[in-house]
């Protein structure tokens, strides 16, 4: 006995298209810094029975309207629940270190705070891409950048970041030659996006920075493995 064919017209399914699709709902359309001390809560492959902390950045509203979490995170100011990487980190969840909460979804506070915001900052989609939003780096946050794969690695401080309209998010870093005036803050002429003139921009919390400035053994062999693996040396890097 035959299949019955279906009354239905057989549809090509673009499959990339779909994929760009889902990836354009995700994209960032708003950031609050997080100035309360939650935390992102990860764990190791190789430390199963321990949870590690790692203070939060922001929060970002996507287009899909979801909010998640953001820490500087290997090359980029990535959402928590996208760390799934059984060497480098496995997203658990959020911490209110005051009272120890553990919890999966954002607070209803930033919630509210970014859907408000968004709404008031409704900007025109235009072709070209735009600036939306600065913040302030708060938390002493490093890069480590390299141009050339022979050129040495430069450790510099992150003084901001700015989101784009195409929902992209980027470090500030100085050039020191155009330093006139002092403390650092968003939009003064000095300040560059990290990968418009750098190859590659690793980011690092300010006591792991500290540990590369230091020349720490333990620290530089750990740092030559992630970046450059195959390699047991690493230059040290220049301010």
């Amino acid at each position: 006995m035959g299949i019955p064919q279906s009354p239905r017209s057989a549809q090509v399914i673009d499959l990339e298209a779909m994929r760009q699709r889902q990836l354009a709902r995700r994209r960032l359309v708003r950031l609050s810094p997080e100035l309360d001390n939650l935390e992102m809560v990860y764990r190791l492959a190789s430390d199963a029975d321990t949870l590690y902390g790692m203070p939060l950045l922001a929060w970002g509203l996507q287009e899909d309207g979801e909010v998640v979490g953001l820490v500087p995170w290997m090359e980029a100011l990535t959402p928590c629940h996208r760390l799934d990487d059984a060497e480098h980190g496995h997203f658990i969840g959020y911490r209110d270190p005051e009272t120890e909460e553990l919890f999966e979804e954002a607070p209803e506070h930033k919630v509210l705070e970014l859907e408000h915001a968004a709404a008031y900052f409704d900007y025109e989609e235009t072709d070209e891409t735009t600036l939306i939003q600065q913040l302030p780096e708060t938390q002493g946050t490093h890069a480590l950048c390299m141009d050339e794969s022979d050129a040495p690695w430069q450790l510099k401080q992150v003084f901001g970041w700015r989101l784009y309209s195409d929902g992209t998010v980027e470090a500030l870093l100085a050039d020191e030659r155009l330093i006139e005036t002092t403390p650092i803050l968003p939009g003064d002429p000095c300040l560059y996006p990290g990968h418009s003139r750098h190859r590659v921009v690793y980011f690092f919390q300010r006591q792991i920075a500290n540990r590369i400035r230091h020349e720490d053994p333990t620290t530089l062999e750990a740092l030559a493995l992630m970046v450059m693996p195959g390699s047991g040396d690493v230059d040290t890097p220049s301010d």
